[in-house]
């Protein structure tokens, strides 16, 4: 419900808001620059003081008025002829024109009407209106991604525009919300559906009919600070009845101009002071720093479109439409689906189409949503997680954990828990099994015992819906067919060969980049945009399931690069090595942000043995900046399998690489790379007090032991490798 309340306001107003919002930022400049520019009064100068220099450098004024900003502009007549201009207070002399600048008008008509009067006052409003609903919305959303307020400037994930939308947004929102309320009490004043009236005192039924008295023994006038000045009006030429006009902050009153003496005063309402509070909100008159500050935040607007449109049309890619989608309050099974990628929301459809066959009533939502409140017919909940990292939420789970421990009750239909994930990872469904622990140990009653499935296997899901049948009490058959990626062709231009002599045939793949149209580079979409340890799907002939491999290269490098070592097994290994140059595969491009080396001059412990040498490598190679880098690789043989050898020399000899320990575990003193570890722990330890970033790449078994290593070194330093991953600065991509 949020989502979709965010999402169609913001696409169907998406014009309209850019509009207002970029000339809203424009106008923002206009205040601030006359606040710089404009001569301000001395501290303790009183109206009279400044009326008597006004009256004597130009004696027909007829009106002294103050902006906010301080500008003080005079308007007079002469011989019939109209004059303004901006005055110095030191003097009373003008230093400028005091005619309105012709682009602030222009955008002001823009911004307030569209130039279609009220019409266009009309459309404002409801563009207001509906950036109030994005703001709002946004803000929920963000809580749910960042897993809660608390965690609002939480670190993100996932591709570029993704990030780029949460964290204008989040900086942005609070700006926002204030520029569309106050934009709404104005369209509302303007249309008088706010109770607002002007005060004024009852105009003077009797006057002392005298004339000429000097300014400066008019007591209110010489009391009263420039500071606090709005306009002060003239009587008129000749009319003994006429009267001075003050109006101040706090009120307007009149003053014979034959004796000085006030004749009534009347102090601004509690609604006029509100009204004119607002107007300084949205406007910045008398508050430029503010107003610039909203003008900088409305910028964000037009990338928030356009990082909105991009998500959402990467949403409709990756999550299939689910047709006959039951709202959440009608529904009697609710499916929760965490998915990062996307892949899971495909198994999420094949069950509630099956569920919905079976005549249930199925509601499918994302788990961040979870709210047991939306669900009052619910009989049952399925919850359908993969994970992401090291036992992490993956990106539609956010909070889901967190919601479900604070609250006191559980919901009494009772919980199937399925997670997905790949075996080979060392932390297999880490994150859906820790739901199901969390669930039971809250009394959450169970429908099926927790189960997983291994590479988005239909045969495991098949076998697992079977027993969500049986617990149902219905025929549950489920079909699935994964939905495979969009794919490019890939044409291999060179191949490096290791390994042959030790019965572990390795190869380094170099393919050329596929031609990416504009629209790709545009949204990057495709091989627009991709870095070193972002993952390159490879789908083999004969196969549905795509095998990821580390990228060894960055987008610049001009070329796509993998390391791969045959497997006995490996039907996708198998392939991949038999190709010759001018071969062809095909592949998808999949961004990895958990596993990056991060900005900045923090030192870099790289770690890896075998082919988890290839994102390291490419880290190496793009290390433009020669920041620290310290590479600790284990290998078989010192002549067979040492990948990159010849470019790790040329790296270090050109300050791309700092220092490379070597292990080496068929040699004449065999060892590993945690033995390596061991052997440099007072280097390490150091590069970690320094606030190095450690980075593993490699099979299950050398990456546990790294960890027991770390864990060693770190003891007297009263660190654990799992402080560190809770820093940040310490990451794992193994197989």
């Amino acid at each position: 419900m949020i989502r979709s309340l965010h999402r169609w306001p913001g696409l169907l107003a998406a014009a309209l808001l850019v509009v207002l919002t970029l000339s809203g930022a424009a106008l923002s400049i206009f205040p601030a620059a006359e606040r710089l520019t404009a001569p301000q009064a001395d501290t303790g100068l009183s109206v009279a003081t400044l009326a008597t220099r006004v009256q004597t450098a130009f004696p027909g004024v007829e009106q002294i008025r103050r902006s906010p900003s301080g500008q003080i502009m005079a308007y007079w007549f002469v011989d019939g002829t109209p004059g303004a201009a901006v005055i110095d207070p030191a003097t009373g002399e003008g230093v400028g024109s005091a005619d309105p600048n012709q682009v602030a008008r222009w955008l002001t008509n823009l911004h307030r009407s569209l130039f279609l009067g009220d019409g266009g006052r009309i459309a404002v409003a409801l563009g207001a209106a509906a950036m109030l609903v994005l703001s709002v919305s946004g803000a929920v959303l963000v809580a749910r991604r960042a897993g809660g307020l608390r965690r609002w400037f939480a670190p993100l994930r996932g591709p570029l525009s993704g990030r780029l939308h949460v964290e204008i947004a989040r900086v942005a929102v609070l700006g926002l919300v204030l520029s569309s309320m106050t934009a709404l009490w104005m369209t509302a004043s303007t249309f008088d559906l706010i109770p607002i009236t002007a005060s004024a005192p009852v105009f003077p039924a009797e006057v002392s009919g005298g004339t000429g008295v000097a300014l400066t023994e008019i007591a209110l006038l010489g009391q009263t600070p420039v500071a606090e000045l709005r306009d002060l009006n003239f009587p008129y030429p000749g009319d003994a009845t006429d009267v001075f006009t003050l109006k101040t902050d706090q009120g307007t009153g009149y003053l014979d101009q034959g004796t000085g003496a006030a004749l009534g005063w009347t102090d601004l309402t509690g609604w006029e002071h509100v009204s004119e509070t607002i107007y300084m909100l949205h406007t910045g008159q008398g508050a430029a720093l503010l107003g610039v500050i909203l003008g900088l935040m409305a910028l964000g607007v037009p990338v928030l479109g356009g990082t909105g449109v991009l998500l959402w049309l990467a949403g409709r890619r990756s999550r299939p439409r689910i047709a006959g989608n039951q709202p959440a309050a009608k529904a009697e099974t609710i499916l929760l689906v965490g998915s990062e990628g996307g892949s899971t929301w495909g198994f999420a459809a094949t069950l509630h189409r099956a569920l919905s066959a079976a005549g249930q009533t199925v509601h499918a939502a994302p788990m961040s949503g979870f709210d047991p409140a939306h669900h009052a017919k619910a009989q049952r909940f399925v919850i359908l997680a993969a994970t992401y990292g090291d036992g992490d939420a993956p990106e539609t789970a956010k909070g889901f954990l967190d919601r479900l421990k604070a609250s006191g009750t559980v919901p009494t239909a009772p919980i199937a828990v399925l997670g997905f994930g790949d075996r080979s990872y060392p932390n297999y469904c880490g994150f859906a099994e820790t739901v199901a622990d969390v669930a039971a140990s809250q009394g959450w009653d169970m429908l099926t015992p927790f189960d997983t499935i291994d590479r988005q296997s239909p045969q495991d899901f098949a076998r697992w819906g079977r027993v969500l049948g049986k617990a149902l009490g219905i025929e549950l058959e489920l079909a699935h067919q994964p939905i495979i990626p969009a794919t490019e062709t890939l044409t291999l231009v060179s191949r490096r060969d290791y390994g042959a002599e030790m019965q572990a045939p390795t190869a380094i793949l170099r393919f050329a980049l596929p031609r990416v149209s504009l629209w790709q580079k545009l949204t990057g979409q495709g091989f627009a945009r991709f870095e070193a340890g972002d993952l390159l799907g490879i789908i083999p002939e004969g196969s549905a399931i795509p095998r990821l491999y580390s990228l060894a290269s960055d987008r610049r490098d001009g070329f796509i690069e993998i390391v791969v070592k045959r497997q006995p097994s490996g039907l996708c290994s198998a392939q991949l090595t038999q190709l010759s140059p001018g071969d062809t595969a095909k592949g998808y491009l999949r961004h990895n942000p958990g596993f990056k080396p991060g900005k900045g001059r923090a030192p870099l412990i790289l770690i890896g043995a075998g082919t988890g040498i290839g994102p390291l490598a490419g880290f190496i190679r793009g290390n433009k900046q020669h920041r620290p880098i310290h590479l600790f690789f284990g290998i078989r043989h010192p002549q067979n399998d040492f990948l990159y050898g010849e470019d790790l020399a040329a790296w270090q000899a050109g300050g791309h690489l700092t220092h490379l320990a070597r292990a080496v575990s068929r040699g004449d003193t065999p060892s590993y790379v945690q033995d390596l570890l061991r052997t440099h722990g007072a280097e390490v330890a150091g590069l970690i007090r320094d606030g190095a970033r450690v980075m593993v790449c490699g099979g299950r078994g050398m990456a546990l032991g790294v960890a027991d290593a770390l864990a060693e070194i770190l003891k007297p330093m009263g660190l654990t490798p799992q402080a560190l991953r809770a820093e940040g600065r310490y990451v794992e991509d193994v197989y």
